[in-house]
């Protein structure tokens, strides 16, 4: 089942669904709202942005491939030729919906218009964040930066949009980089929530004087495995056994109901886990 899901995840139609998907929601964001309120975007878009401020004559789609160039560069050397052209699909298409869509997006407020811009945005950011491509600009140099030292991509792309804040400072208001700071701040907290639905996990320890019965109920009714970490209690000094188990959200009540039914007393910590990578788990993303 788990193969199956693999090369779901990894078949070159799902990954182009994705990017399509990803190149109108980042449209929709920008030609709906941000360009009607004078908000920046995000990252090579924000910068394609401020220079269509400057130069409104010259297509915002334009700003947006010429800027991409160096940085597909970058994609090509130290990510994959796979990454580079699924990237370059994405990159292409959203510069295509830059310069079809003409649609406005009727919102006055302009808080409510951060929000709302930052939501679309994180949408089409985080349907990217899944895919083996990109949709270019500083998510190119996210992906880079979490290949090498895994820092968490929506992060990564909020700290290089500050740098185009300050360049922005000489174009537009205090008032609108604030807005667009909160579009910025919505849609990189959106993009990290996409970017891993259906990976977060719960992490449990368990603390009981029946492991192994609690053990032997998870891997018989969960399907799921199990570590033992050996331990001492301060108290009594005795040599204890503690469960260790990763499970999905869904059988986080199952567990308890497991643990609890055969010892009202046992201690039990619940974590949460970014991602879980192994047998049963996802699979190691590969760009």
């Amino acid at each position: 089942m788990q193969d199956k899901f693999s090369q779901f995840t990894y078949s070159w139609w799902w990954n182009l669904f994705l990017l399509t998907c990803s190149a109108f929601f980042i449209a929709l964001a920008v030609k709906g709202i941000s360009v009607y309120h004078h908000f920046i975007a995000g990252g090579v878009a924000g910068l394609s942005l401020i220079l269509h401020y400057l130069y409104p004559k010259i297509k915002l789609s334009y700003f947006y491939l010429g800027l991409n160039v160096p940085i597909f560069i970058l994609g090509y050397i130290y990510v994959s030729r796979r990454f580079f052209l699924y990237s370059l699909y994405g990159m292409c298409l959203t510069s295509v919906f830059f310069y079809l869509l003409n649609l406005h997006i009727p919102i006055t407020d302009p808080m409510l218009a951060a929000i709302g811009c930052g939501f679309l945005s994180g949408i089409g950011l985080g349907l990217s964040y899944r895919s083996l491509g990109s949709i270019g600009g500083t998510d190119i140099i996210a992906i880079i930066l979490y290949n090498k030292f895994n820092l968490r991509i929506g992060q990564t792309n909020f700290v290089l949009t500050l740098l185009v804040f300050a360049f922005g400072l000489k174009v537009l208001s205090l008032d609108l980089i604030l807005y667009s700071l909160i579009a910025i701040g919505v849609g990189s907290f959106v993009g990290d929530y996409f970017a891993t639905l259906f990976n977060q996990r719960k992490l449990v320890l368990i603390i009981s004087h029946y492991p192994e019965e609690i053990v032997r109920q998870i891997n018989k009714r969960l399907h799921r495995g199990a570590t033992f970490l050996y331990g001492q209690g301060c108290y009594t000094h005795r040599e204890k056994k503690i469960v260790l188990t990763v499970v999905d959200n869904l059988q986080l009540k199952r567990l308890e109901e497991i643990i609890f039914s055969l010892d009202p007393q046992a201690f039990v910590i619940e974590e949460n886990t970014l991602n879980v990578l192994g047998k049963g788990f996802s699979k190691r993303k590969v760009y």
